[in-house]
């Protein structure tokens, strides 16, 4: 007799997928840290502008496009946990460098360019692997609530380690805010090896060429229709996110004059939000079916994002945070119930490259919108790139309505 869902012990109760929850919330948590204080060390320290802190966002995420096909292929022929592991003690050493280069008076923006380029790489390879462990920890038959649980916890990360990190780098000042991410990439390694994992899934692969392997998980991708839909969606959101944020450390605190406290409490918001979103994903999908949960959550929160470029003093502050929180709870929404569905119709030993590709393009995106937003900052002003990427967001719904994804279960 086949166990059913019910008869299942609760996800924290079993121990491989508690230990990889607890060494994801503890780095995502430290991750939120420097994703406010690098940006605000470049601005108040260095002295960097607009084009300068642009590029610097999109580093990180532009690596994914020279890495991302092998690293999917990579990670398909090899022992996941391991690869997460030493991926996280790199990255602890690498954002060790900043606050001993900031000691020793030779900190630069080429300093921060290369941290914020492995960096990428190493979350390149974490989360590839740590996407293609969870079906095999949890079972396919609840990757709704896996995934919701872990996304729920991203977006916690997210409120506590934004408004944390504005208040960290006004007190201790952004180089020493940078070293409590790197210590929590050594707790999240520790966790990680209470994590059990099986051999890969398929032995033939690691006997294939690797560019062959590449262009078999390119072809899965994009030869299902509702792969394709999701990742048109998700391109569109990720390069308007950038867009929507990238330059607010230069907005808020270099021409607004809010203490850097301000930028991290409206990056919190966001983090609410996406925790709100992600929390309800598995009751909406339940309700509604993942596909109309999809497009509907893109459509009634469409709005929303033309309030953002108007974020400035007074209550228009009020007013943008609270398009924000909008705009993020359905990337809660989205990203529990795509990701599920991503991995539910991908095979065990097409995880890796799924994931991969997908990542491409995705943060691909995203580098793109940083980019363009420093560009947009240098030439039209900030207030173009917010208007550019409320614009993108309000739209990025609309290729579900032509897809058989929206009528997904």
């Amino acid at each position: 007799m086949s166990t059913t869902v019910m008869d299942q012990p609760p996800l924290l109760r079993m121990r491989g997928f508690r230990n990889l929850f607890v060494a994801r919330a503890v780095s995502e948590l430290g991750s939120q840290v420097s994703y406010v204080a690098l940006p605000l060390l470049a601005v108040t320290v260095l002295g960097a502008g607009a084009g300068e802190v642009g590029l610097l966002s999109a580093l990180g995420t532009i690596t994914v496009l020279a890495l991302g096909l092998p690293a999917g292929a990579w990670v398909d022929r090899v022992r996941r946990r391991p690869v997460m592991i030493v991926t996280d003690v790199v990255r602890a050493g690498v954002l060790f460098s900043v606050p001993l280069a900031w000691w020793a008076g030779s900190l630069s923006m080429g300093q921060l360019y290369a941290v914020a380029v492995l960096m990428g790489a190493g979350t390149l390879l974490f989360d590839v692997a740590s996407m293609s462990l969870v079906p095999g920890l949890v079972g396919r038959e609840r990757l709704t609530s896996a995934n919701s649980l872990l996304v729920a916890t991203g977006a916690g990360s997210d409120i506590a380690g934004r408004s944390t990190a504005g208040v960290l780098v006004q007190l201790i000042g952004a180089p020493l805010a940078v070293l409590v991410d790197a210590l929590s990439y050594l707790w999240s390694a520790a966790w990680l090896r209470g994590v059990p994992e099986p051999p890969p899934v398929a032995a033939s692969p690691a006997r294939e060429p690797v560019r062959r392997q590449i262009v078999a998980g390119v072809r899965f991708l994009f030869g299902n229709a509702v792969l394709v839909a999701a990742l048109i969606q998700g391109t569109l959101a990720n390069l308007a996110f950038p867009l929507c944020s990238v330059l607010l450390p230069v907005l808020l605190v270099g021409q607004l004059g809010y203490p850097e406290w301000v930028l991290g409490a409206y990056l919190a918001v966001g983090g609410l939000g996406a925790l709100a979103g992600s929390s309800a994903a598995h009751a909406i999908a339940r309700r509604l079916g993942t596909g109309r949960a999809t497009w509907l959550a893109g459509l009634a929160t469409a709005p929303a994002s033309l309030l953002i470029p108007f974020l400035g003093r007074g209550p228009w502050l009020w007013a943008a945070a609270a398009g924000w929180f909008v705009l993020t709870f359905r990337t809660g929404v989205n990203n529990v119930l795509l990701t599920s569905l991503r991995q539910r119709v991908t095979p065990d030993d097409m995880l890796g490259r799924m994931t991969a590709t997908m990542r491409l393009l995705l943060m691909g995106a995203v580098g793109v919108g940083g980019l363009l937003a420093g560009a947009l900052g240098e030439v039209w002003g900030v207030r173009s790139a917010l208007w550019l990427g409320a614009v993108i967001m309000a739209v990025s719904w609309v290729p579900f309505l032509f897809s058989r994804l929206r009528h997904e279960p």
